[in-house]
């Protein structure tokens, strides 16, 4: 049984992620800021992101980042918490796994273009892509870290149904049979379980889209 901590786990995206894994008979600790569990697990420590130490996270499988920020001013939280949550992960055997965001897949075999950088993508969401494509910029660098960075389709439902279906795709945008970039929460948090549990794609980011 694989032993689980979820962090920023009142989100929409960490608690269908809890959900999921618990059904899968994982021990789960969700860590938030706020004193009430709105989640699944059964263990719940309020604690913000940067006041987690070494020592908290030690014991653990994997340790799932579900933090968001939305506002110009804490849009560089991505970053700053991804380091941190890598900088007391660094030298040990516990995985990092990332929520990550669509933006910064990229549209051309060079690797060179990003789904961000197209004439069609909203200007409101663009500070957003930028400072998660920067926190995964950061993210790459770590090479005492085994980390995994999973970004979601580009139409992420939070009240998508669960299909239990999901196409895994690497760096480039992908759609899926239909033409579409989209999935659900549900799905992509069978994605992100199914990665903890098989551990394949270690210093990767990797992407998913509903099948």
């Amino acid at each position: 049984m694989a032993k689980i901590a979820v962090v920023a786990a009142n989100g929409k995206a960490a608690k269908k992620i809890i959900t999921e894994a618990v059904n899968r008979g994982f021990e789960v600790t969700a860590f938030g800021r706020r004193a009430e569990n709105d989640t699944d697990a059964k263990n719940y420590i309020q604690k913000d992101i940067f006041d987690l130490t070494r020592e908290d996270l030690k014991g653990y499988d994997a340790v799932v980042d579900a933090f968001g920020a939305w506002t110009a001013e804490t849009l560089p939280l991505h970053s700053k918490t991804t380091q941190h949550l890598a900088d007391i992960l660094s030298g040990t055997d516990v995985r990092l796994l990332v929520v990550g965001g669509a933006g910064s897949l990229y549209v051309n075999p060079e690797h060179t273009i990003q789904v961000a950088d197209g004439e069609n993508f909203p200007e409101a969401f663009k500070p957003l892509a930028q400072a998660m494509a920067a926190a995964l910029s950061e993210l790459r660098k770590r090479k005492d870290v085994k980390w995994t960075y999973i970004s979601p389709a580009a139409d992420f439902q939070a009240e998508g149904e669960r299909s239990g279906k999901y196409i895994l795709a690497g760096e480039e945008f992908t759609l899926n049979p239909a033409g579409e970039s989209v999935i659900s929460y549900a799905d992509y948090a069978i994605a992100m379980v199914d990665e903890i549990e098989s551990g394949k794609h270690i210093q990767e980011r990797i992407s998913v889209v509903g099948a």
